[in-house]
This record gives structure tokens, sequence and C-alpha cells, in this order.
């Protein structure tokens, strides 16, 4: 049964892939190409000679950026069905979709909207060079540290729902996860090298077509795999039933 979850997995990620895809290069990579010029408007500006391109932009733009979308998708559906097995032989109380978007939304809350409160997406001309480094271990400190957080408000919440009841028990654990997340994003450190000159209005845009990419990524992946979950269970406890 897992492995027949794990392909439909996969298939629900390469889907959610491709229509995130769709969604990065209607309103994401536009951003992107306005940056692209404001940098080489600044580098031509202090007489620098623009860098080579390893890979052209025509390339990245396309092939390169759905390969990569892909594979994310692939990977990320395939993990998300792992942990929908694990969980749902916990919590079977809830219906397989109710389960998998259930999962996606804390997904999408752990690994995308904690981390990218403290670090948002920047486009190309926005980071200094010799931070890059920094900026990544501190983004991936920040990833650690959510997952850290989720797990600490669901022991918790499991702890307390037998005292206060399921629903006090939840309203205890959000309140103890935004307390966590306040904390940690007040004591780790702040980068703040967005170019005086850089558009506000492209920076903006950006970072809202890049969360919005991940809106599309995690609620498709949820109610995709949800509906294949719930028909590959529901045809295994017919057949099931069938052998008894």
């Amino acid at each position: 049964m897992v492995g027949r979850l794990l392909a439909r997995g996969m298939v629900a990620g390469i889907l959610a892939a491709l229509l995130s895809f769709v969604f990065s290069k209607i309103f994401g990579e536009p951003q992107v190409a306005l940056a692209i010029a404001f940098e080489a408007a600044q580098d031509a500006a202090a007489g620098a000679a623009p860098e080579p391109e390893l890979i052209s932009r025509g390339v990245q733009a396309s092939w390169g950026l759905l390969t990569a979308v892909l594979m994310y998708g692939a990977a990320y559906g395939g993990i998300f069905a792992i942990v929908f097995a694990f969980a749902y032989q916990r919590l079977a109380t809830l219906s397989p979709r109710a389960m998998a978007l259930l999962l996606s939304g804390v997904g999408f809350l752990t690994f995308v909207l904690i981390p990218d409160l403290k670090y948002p997406p920047n486009p190309p001309a926005v980071g200094q060079e010799e931070t890059i480094a920094l900026r990544t271990e501190m983004y991936f400190a920040m990833v650690g540290l959510s997952i850290a957080i989720s797990m600490i408000c669901l022991l918790v919440g499991r702890a307390l729902s037998n005292v206060i009841g399921h629903w006090n028990a939840a309203v205890c654990s959000i309140i103890l996860g935004i307390a966590l997340v306040a904390a940690v994003q007040f004591g780790l450190p702040d980068f703040n090298e967005v170019p005086d000159n850089f558009p506000a209005v492209v920076l903006w845009r950006f970072r809202e077509a890049s969360i919005g990419m991940q809106i599309v990524l995690w609620s498709v992946l949820g109610l995709v795999f949800g509906a294949l979950a719930e028909k590959c269970l529901s045809s295994a406890n017919g057949v099931a039933r069938k052998t008894l």
C-alpha cells in the first residue's frame, strides 16, 4: 500500500509542479526579467563588463525552470505520500482527502510561510555576494527550526487534548507556535541588502509570485493526492472485505 501511495504522490507532485510552473511563467518570470534588466543597467552605469552566461536566459526560463520544478514536485510528492501513510495509520478518524489537505497546509506553513516571513525570496540584483553562504545557512536553519516548532506544537497539543479538550488544546498549540516563531525570528540575524534604487513594485510582485507558486504547489498536491489516495484506499478496503 505504501508503494501505491508513493506512486500516486509522485504523480500528484508532478501535476502540482506543472501548474506551479505555469503560474511562475505568468507572474514570476516578468519580475525576474525586470530585475535582470535593472542589474544590467547598474553594471553598465558602473562600467562593469556583463558576466558571461553559462546557461542562456531562454533555457533558464523555460526548460531549466520546468526541469527543476518537476524534480522538486516529484520529490515533494513522494515524501508527502510517505508522511501521509504514516499519519493516516494514526489518525484514521480523518478521511484521506481531509488528511491530505491538513498535511499540505502544515507543509506549506512549515516549509514555506514561516521561513519566508524571516527570509523572503529575493530577485536577481538583490543581495550581496559576500553574504550568500551566511544567508543560505540562516535560511535552512530557519526551516529546521520551523520543523522543530511544528513538532513541539503537535506534541503539546496531543498531551493537552486529554486534559482540556481538542479545541482548547489546538488553540494553546497555535499560541505556543506563534510565540516560538516570534522568538526564533527575533533571535536570528536580519539581512537588509536591497539596493536603495531597486523598484519596490518589482520586489513586492516577485515575492508575491514566489509565495503564490508555493500556494499552487501545496494546494494542488493536497487536493490531487487526497483524491487519488481515497480511491486507492477505498479499493484496497473493498478487496479486503471480499477476502474476509
